[in-house]
């Protein structure tokens, strides 16, 4: 016999079923309802999710739309920026650059000393009474020359080809060792080197020659002629040489520069303060009262202003002592 529960539960079986299906339609209507509100044409969407919200209060979740893709310009529509115009300088408009200084000549002194040398110019500065370029009025006479030696104290030499010059122009010892053009009326003329002084009788402008030179402008009996003179710088020529006058040491000394090509302006030696211009003597040696540069750095100057620095000399009395520099022809 079934229990009273059991019973129970049979009476009320076929009401449970149709209240389960009552509900299964009620939620069918939803859906339904749901789907037409979220198809109707304006609806938008609750959310950025893309949920739409039913009168029933279920949500149905919506894929959100995907958005068109926005084509990409093709080559033909995109365009180059225009290029600038670049504004084009005439050839005559545009800066020169700057010339670049040229560099002082270099070279090496005899010994392990250097030689620096600056470029000569056009002009002669340090030139004295005898100016280049002036064509001198004058007489020539001549003297018997002995060993070759004179005032300028080069000594004893084999060439033949000198002259002494008048006290005026030999401007206490400027104008040794100058070459100088002698020519006479006749057309003939001759290149002497001046190694001595002719004093008292001879004028300014007169040369006092060696016989062979004499000879090579008119004959010896003629024994004097009018003359022109003016100042050479030879094409070619030896290296200087320097020599220390006997007695010189580090206490005292002279310096004698011998073989340069153009007139000596200046020497000067090189001192613990810089450098020490000498003062030059009648018989062409540049003396160092107190010793000052003595067996140092000399410094030489022509008339056309161009230095010669030279090292590597040292005090050897009495000793003509080679180097390897020049002045430049002019």
């Amino acid at each position: 016999m079934a229990s009273r529960s059991s019973r129970r539960s049979q009476r009320r079986s076929p009401r449970h079923r149709r209240g389960v299906l009552v509900c299964a339609a009620a939620a069918a209507v939803a859906i339904v309802i749901s789907l037409v509100m979220a198809l109707r044409p304006g609806h938008q969407a609750d959310d950025e999710a893309g949920t739409v919200a039913s009168a029933a209060g279920a949500r149905v979740i919506v894929p959100p739309t995907t958005p068109e893709p926005t084509p990409s310009p093709t080559p033909s529509a995109t365009r180059s920026p225009a290029p600038k115009a670049t504004p084009t300088v005439p050839a005559a408009a545009k800066p020169k650059p700057k010339a670049r200084p040229k560099a002082p000549a270099t070279g090496d002194g005899s010994g392990s000393g250097g030689v620096a040398a600056r470029p000569a110019s056009g002009s002669a500065p340090l030139a004295g009474r005898i100016q280049p370029g002036t064509t001198y009025t004058g007489v020539a006479t001549f003297y018997d020359t002995g060993s070759g030696d004179g005032a300028c104290l080069y000594g004893p030499t084999s060439d033949v080809m000198t002259a002494a010059m008048n006290t005026a122009d030999y401007e206490t010892s400027m104008a040794c060792g100058a070459y100088i053009l002698v020519r006479a009326a006749s057309g003939a003329s001759v290149t002497v080197r001046i190694t001595n002084e002719c004093p008292g009788a001879c004028l300014p402008g007169q040369l006092d020659l060696s016989p062979q030179a004499f000879a090579k402008l008119a004959a010896p009996v003629t024994g004097r002629i009018p003359i022109t003179w003016s100042l050479l710088s030879p094409s070619t020529a030896d290296p200087v040489s320097i020599r220390y006058k006997t007695g010189s040491s580090k206490y005292w000394c002279g310096i004698q520069v011998i073989g340069h090509r153009n007139p000596l302006a200046r020497l000067e030696v090189r001192t613990g303060g810089g450098w020490v211009r000498l003062a030059r003597t009648g018989y062409n040696y540049f003396l160092s009262e107190q010793g000052d540069g003595c067996g140092g750095a000399i410094r030489i100057s022509d008339i056309y202003g161009e230095q010669l620095t030279i090292d590597g000399i040292t005090v050897r009395p009495d000793v003509v002592q080679p180097t390897r520099v020049q002045f430049a022809a002019h």
